[in-house]
Parts: structure tokens; C-alpha cells; sequence
């Protein structure tokens, strides 16, 4: 496994991630193309190793800068899209995203609690 980077800055580097990404990108292309020779210590040989980046973990910001989907508005929601349930609050700009108990367990004590889930 592999911490390709975390950048620590308070301004997000937005569009311009791709200048942070370029030697990560760079890297994994020879891997994924040509391989690297590398030494097997068990084995005492040398082989050619191809690898790949298999998936990431991002919060919601790098997810929005690194895969161009949107997490803010009325579909924000990556799972739902479209179907993104949601209200906005009377005295503000505030959008509050709901019906989530539909992904709860069918006897989930939580499905009981129609109120506290705006009754949707």
C-alpha cells in the first residue's frame, strides 16, 4: 500500500491539483506500462513488477477536485445523483440532504423514528 501525498495548505490547490498529481501520474504509468526492475530478497532475483493504483480515499473536497463531480447543490449526493433527496431551510441558503434511513437495516431501530427523519 501506498500514502501518495496529503497536501497541507490551507488553500486547496483546486484545478491546479494536477500540478501535485503529475509525479504520482508520471510514476504510475511506467509501473503500469514498461514495470520496474526490482530485487526479490526471499528469491535472491531480480523480476519485472507492474503495478497499478487500484482505488483512493478522498474526503468530499478532493473527491470533487479529483474526479470533477460536484458535492455541493441539490445533487451531491455521489450514490443518489439525481435522486438526491433533499430541502432547503426556510431562513437561509442552507441545503440539508435527507431520507438516508432508506440505507438503514430493515428492523433498524432508527426506521421507527419517522419525526426525527423529517418523516420522509
Amino acid at each position: 500500500m501506498m500514502l501518495s501525498m496529503m497536501i497541507f495548505d490551507p488553500k486547496q490547490p483546486g484545478n491546479d491539483i494536477d500540478v501535485y498529481l503529475s509525479p504520482l501520474i508520471e510514476d504510475l504509468r511506467k509501473l503500469w506500462d514498461e514495470g520496474v526492475l526490482v530485487f526479490d530478497g526471499f528469491c535472491k532475483e531480480t523480476f519485472e513488477m507492474r503495478a497499478m493504483l487500484f482505488c483512493t480515499i478522498n474526503d468530499f473536497p478532493a473527491y470533487e477536485n479529483l474526479n470533477g463531480y460536484s458535492v455541493k447543490g441539490h445533487d451531491a449526493c455521489p450514490i443518489c445523483e439525481e435522486d438526491t433527496s433533499y430541502i432547503q431551510l426556510k431562513h437561509g441558503r442552507k441545503i440539508v440532504y435527507t431520507r438516508h434511513r432508506h440505507f438503514l437495516q430493515p428492523h433498524h431501530p432508527y426506521r421507527r423514528l419517522k419525526k426525527a427523519f423529517n418523516e420522509s
